[in-house]
């Protein structure tokens, strides 16, 4: 695993250290989609160059891409105003729009126009070489320098934009970090895809923002999670055999609903010393809602996805199996050591199938062809195996939408209307310890 996935980890680490701090400085100007902006205006040079008989990874193909992201960089450095009837996002959006569009409209006339479509939007960095990693290093090496070099007038222009200076100036400026940022995008989406160089800008920099204060302590944390989400997500592409790019995007989104949940849960906990069990009113009350709501779409429509009820079942086999038959048990009963024991085997032979195409196994060619039809047979037998398992599942949400949807329903109403109709706790009477223990005793 490590002799395969030590280059792609390097890349990520090389992607982390420019992107975080770039980030830092789109969120704090305010133009979040700068990124997929200026990544699908790179998108469209390399599309026009594919159709003017370029490959992909090739140098003009390259090239094409930076002289129209530069042209990007250029637009959004001239559209920064400060008072404006209308915003530089707007501006940014249109840019978007229309590069895409303008990219469905030259693909439609290039051959194997989809796979060129979906290697730009997930990239393969997962095949990327030692040297790609190094060439990748010595291009944001000097960036990094210069915008170190000039990191004050930068910052101020980001963070503090009343006070920055005169306007020429700060255009000037505007088109400096703009270019630099266009000639990075330009070479990460080469390699990463859109959506993967998207992630790495905003989501670091934007869980960042919210953990730290200090523009330093931002980049810090930004650089961890970063790596962080690196090593998980190419761990699990490679455990279970999904799409590298595509997986670290979602790890990065697990990241960030994570801390959004952790900042969340604090500041309950906050309101709650503050304000006493009174803060928790509306979350109680849109709890039990939530609890009535579940209730009823139960009652209504037995047959849609209850991924609550999905969950009890799991959790508790006995939700499902108390609403069958004996019969419909046994069947039940049967059906899931069938898929058990499918799902098992599905394993066992995908780990060689990917052992054979990395070449830590040897298999010859009717071996694999073998292997494939077997993969084929077992996956329609298991198909088999969860119909038998959803048509139960049907009939048990027939039988369950009287016995748990109703009750749930009057449970999620009543406790909504008591919570609402009950008077909230004064601040002053909770922070009273002489409610609880009476007047202090003097000495």
């Amino acid at each position: 695993m490590v002799e395969f996935l030590w280059a792609p980890f390097v890349a990520c680490l090389v992607l982390t250290a420019i992107h975080v701090y770039l980030g830092l400085h789109v969120l704090a100007r305010g133009v979040i989609f700068v990124d997929l902006a200026l990544a699908q205006v790179a998108a469209l040079g390399v599309t026009i160059a594919f159709l003017a008989g370029h490959p992909i990874q090739s140098e003009a193909a390259y090239w094409y891409a930076l002289v129209f992201t530069l042209g990007g960089a250029g637009l959004f450095a001239v559209s920064r105003t400060r008072r404006t009837p209308v915003p530089q996002e707007a501006i940014i959006g249109i840019v978007y729009a229309v590069s895409a569009a303008a990219a469905v409209l030259v693909v439609d006339r290039a051959p194997q126009g989809g796979e060129h479509i979906r290697q730009i939007l997930v990239g393969s960095i997962l095949t990327i070489t030692p040297a790609e990693v190094g060439t990748l290093a010595l291009l944001y090496a000097p960036i990094g320098a210069l915008h170190w070099l000039v990191r004050r007038p930068l910052l101020d222009i980001s963070f503090d934009p009343d006070g920055a200076g005169a306007r020429r100036a700060v255009r000037a400026w505007d088109f400096v970090f703009y270019a630099s940022f266009g000639v990075v995008v330009t070479s990460s989406v080469r390699l990463a895809g859109v959506l993967l160089v998207f992630a790495y800008l905003v989501v670091p920099a934007t869980a960042a923002a919210a953990l730290a204060g200090s523009a330093r302590g931002r980049l810090l944390v930004g650089w961890t999670l970063g790596v962080l989400v690196s090593a998980g997500g190419l761990g699990a592409s490679w455990t279970w055999d999904l799409p590298t790019g595509a997986t670290v995007v979602v790890a990065f989104g697990v990241v960030i609903a994570g801390v959004g949940i952790t900042l969340a849960a604090r500041a309950g906990a906050r309101a709650t010393r503050e304000r006493g069990v009174g803060a928790l009113r509306s979350a109680a009350i849109a709890s039990t809602a939530l609890v009535g709501l579940a209730g009823l779409l139960l009652v209504l429509v037995p047959q849609m996805d209850h991924w609550w009820l999905d969950w009890l079942e799991a959790s508790v086999p006995a939700a499902q199996t108390l609403f069958l038959s004996a019969d419909e048990h046994d069947t039940r009963r049967e059906a899931v050591e069938d898929v058990r024991r499918s799902v098992a085997e599905l394993e066992r032979v995908r780990a060689m199938q990917r052992e054979a195409q990395w070449g830590t196994r040897p298999a010859t060619e009717e071996m694999q062809v073998r292997m494939r039809q077997y993969l084929a047979g077992r996956a329609e037998i298991l198909a088999g195996d969860r119909l038998v398992l959803r048509t139960l599942q049907a009939r048990a949400r027939a039988r369950q939408r009287w016995w748990l949807g109703v009750p749930l329903v009057m449970l999620g109403a009543g406790g909504a209307l008591f919570v609402a109709r009950r008077p909230a706790t004064s601040r002053g009477r909770c922070r009273s310890p002489s409610r609880f223990f009476g007047p202090a005793a003097r000495p």
